[in-house]
């Protein structure tokens, strides 16, 4: 043991020493050498060795010794490349409108907003009072001050909200602040009109919380051990005795959630797994009532439920992947809220359809709106309580993301969403609910003058190993597009039912100002296109995401987009299980690979029930204790795959408080990786020791991060200035 932990300080003394007496030699360091302490992990008669287990011992003096040791290593790498990294900082930073104000909503008797400031890394929360009769925003009426995040960095090297509420009286706000990135956080109320804060002591952390109608009610959620939100307990302020357990939820496979429906009359508590989300509901004046299961629970059974007055909206899919959407009545009585003949009997605003998924729906005093996945994109769908025809909100552009954002008011006459696309920045909109027409509120600025007509996307389909038909969609400059292969990133996710819908990022300009294609792989496993989409790549058929992604690398070659010496690609958490999983496949087809937050240990990790999520996940992945399940994992299971290769450069990065992919994943994998590599590529282990899941939580630090990213696929194109 002495003998390694010396090894292990003498690599990351060497190593700094490299970096400090000589830049110029700092690409031929030598990587850090983990040390082989073998241990057994075999199940199910299959024998697999494992040299690295030893690496999750965080508090292990040799481990954070060799943590240390890549560290330096993979800054020594990056030290040559200084001043090319700070160089696409700066053009990223150049191009953040650093004092820009987000567009209020109204609540009530206030208008609620967000700024950021000039150098200041996160946002300052507001409201000012809605002036007169129509209750109107006035821009120059004073400020009330609701929570300004760079106090709260001011004592905290990482900072993040899980939500804020402000009591129904006006006077109160709830928020939750991580710390650390291990997804901890702290509950404080604080006096909006004194800025007196304080933190409720009775739990040690809030995954959610509500109001009750009284605004000295506060529900909320707790986490256990392995990070499972499991208890709903109700906290009144200033009482003597302590908080009340109100509900628990036994099974490993479900986390509760906490929302209160939009005309603030209703609490509900939702308990999901992967395949299966029920409900209970409380009516908000009623803080001591009893909470009412809404349908019975049924494997693989998901309803939403959206309350209104005494009716809800149900989202559905007891009769197809794709969800209906109903309208009922909230019945009175003790028992559920419904059962299956009511389902049977209810009003169908939607049907269910083959061809397209119910995402989600929300109702208004006047109209239902629904967001609808359709040939790989979404549609928004306005419906009059009243009856009549239905009218749809209509976009132009082929490849584009549509979102329903956050409502704040239940008798609003427009609803609001977020547009956005590889060209074209996030724009804020409302839609009138009973014309449909369309209001321009915002759009992100780019500073710098963006234009985006220099810029082309493309949705091009892949045919699949199995026939499939994949879409892929593209960026790129025009004037910088090839007749021939050029430099490609291609980015992919594949997992949980999550669409990889075509967003704007700003930072990437300065990928395809340098001539980069970028590229996103809609593979099965993801929810590009449906409910089905996302059943067919998981479980016994997850292999399909990643022959998908394969299929789809292969494809962009054929079509002349790329070839192999220059394409780079991309993932993180799922996606970096991608990552490694493609990379076993066809090391022979990309240049370099980043794995950010790599899911990677795959058979280790779903057989450790003590570890954040793994009994959930069971559903998604399958159950490693089963013989049968085992096998499909560990087809794929990239750490447990890996072998004797010339594998493409590789920047694995992670984070030292990540409690969802915990950052031995990453380390293990460079570690064994590195035994087995042929090829002369850099294989970095780049670790934030100071932030979780999200990486660094300042927007500067976050961008700072993506420009060190960039730098390394930059410099194995051969286009870092």
């Amino acid at each position: 043991m002495s003998s390694c932990r010396a090894l292990a300080n003498t690599a990351a003394l060497a190593t700094s020493l490299i970096w400090a007496t000589s830049p110029a030699l700092a690409d031929t360091a030598t990587p850090p050498v983990a040390a082989k302490k073998p241990r057994d992990v075999s199940v199910h008669g299959d024998r697999r060795i494992d040299d690295y287990f030893w690496l999750r011992e965080k508090d292990d003096p040799e481990v954070q010794a060799h943590l240390k040791a890549e560290a330096a290593y993979a800054e020594a790498w990056f030290k040559p490349h200084e001043a090319a990294t700070e160089k696409l900082f700066e053009e990223m930073k150049g191009r953040v409108q650093q004092r820009d104000t987000a567009t209020p909503q109204r609540q009530g008797r206030y208008w609620y907003s967000s700024r950021t400031e000039v150098g200041l890394q996160y946002p300052i929360f507001f409201r000012r009072a809605a002036q007169g009769p129509e209750r109107a925003d006035n821009p120059q009426a004073p400020e009330q001050l609701l929570l300004d995040m760079n106090e709260l960095a001011k004592t905290r090297k990482f900072v993040n909200l899980n939500g804020m509420a402000v009591s129904p009286d006006d006077k109160l706000l709830a928020y939750g602040v991580d710390s650390s990135g291990a997804r901890d956080f702290e509950l404080h109320v604080r006096d909006i009109a004194t800025g007196e804060d304080r933190v409720v002591s009775t739990t040690p952390h809030a995954d959610a919380f509500v109001w009750a109608t009284d605004s000295k009610t506060l529900f909320y959620i707790r986490h256990n051990e392995a990070r499972r939100s499991h208890q709903l307990w109700r906290h009144r302020l200033g009482a003597t005795a302590g908080d009340v357990l109100v509900h628990e939820e036994p099974s490993e496979l479900f986390n509760l959630g906490l929302i209160k429906s939009l005309d603030g009359r209703t609490l509900m508590l939702g308990s999901m797994s992967k395949d299966t989300l029920d409900w209970r509901v409380l009516p908000a004046d009623q803080p001591q009532g009893r909470w009412r299961e809404v349908l019975p629970r049924v494997d693989g059974q998901q309803s939403a439920v959206t309350p209104f007055g005494r009716e809800m909206l149900v989202r559905i899919n007891d009769r197809g992947v794709n969800y209906r959407l109903l309208r009922l009545p909230m019945k009175p009585g003790q028992g559920a809220l419904l059962n299956a003949r009511d389902l049977r009997n209810a009003r169908e605003l939607i049907a269910h359809r083959d061809d397209a998924m119910i995402e989600q729906a929300m109702v208004f005093k006047t109209h239902a709106v629904a967001q609808i996945r359709e040939g790989g994109s979404v549609k928004l769908r306005i419906y009059p309580l009243a009856g009549g025809p239905s009218r749809e909100v209509a976009f132009n552009e082929v490849a584009y993301n549509a979102v329903l954002g956050s409502q704040r008011e239940f008798d609003a006459p427009r609803v609001r969403f977020a547009y956005n696309s590889l060209t074209t920045p996030t724009s804020t909109y409302e839609a009138d609910l009973a014309t449909g027409k369309l209001e321009l509120l915002k759009v992100a600025p780019v500073q710098g003058g963006y234009d985006a007509s220099l810029y082309a996307s493309e949705r091009v389909w892949v045919t699949a190993a199995d026939g499939t038909k994949v879409p892929v969609s593209l960026v790129y400059r025009k004037d910088k597009r090839k007749s021939g292969p050029q430099p490609l990133l291609l980015y992919g996710y594949g997992s949980y039912g999550f669409p990889n819908d075509p967003r704007f990022a700003s930072s990437r300009l300065s990928l395809l100002d340098r001539g980069v294609i970028y590229a996103i792989a809609h593979i099965r496993g993801g929810g590009d296109l449906g409910r089905r989409w996302y059943l067919d790549g998981k479980l016994g058929k997850k292999m399909n995401t990643f022959t998908d992604f394969v299929a789809c690398a292969e494809a962009l070659v054929a079509q002349g987009y790329t070839q192999p010496s220059q394409l780079v690609i991309q993932g993180g958490s799922a996606g970096g299980l991608l990552m490694g999983a493609v990379t076993n496949l066809r090391p022979d087809l990309f240049k370099a690979v980043v794995a950010q937050v790599p899911f990677v240990d795959v058979i280790n990790t779903m057989l450790d029930a003590s570890l954040p999520l793994t009994t959930e996940e069971y559903i998604e992945w399958g159950n490693p204790n089963k013989a049968d399940e085992y096998a499909w994992m560990r087809a794929y299971s990239p750490y447990d795959n890996l072998k004797p290769a010339a594998y493409p450069a590789v920047l694995a990065k992670t984070a030292i408080n990540d409690s969802q992919v915990p950052y031995w994943e990453a380390a293990k994998y460079v570690a064994k990786l590195r035994t087995l590599n042929s090829s002369s590529g850099p294989v970095l282990f780049d670790i934030n020791m100071t932030a979780g899941h999200g990486g660094a939580s300042g927007r500067f630090d976050a961008l700072k991060e993506t420009a060190r990213t960039y730098a390394f696929m930059l410099q194995q194109w051969g286009l870092l200035e």
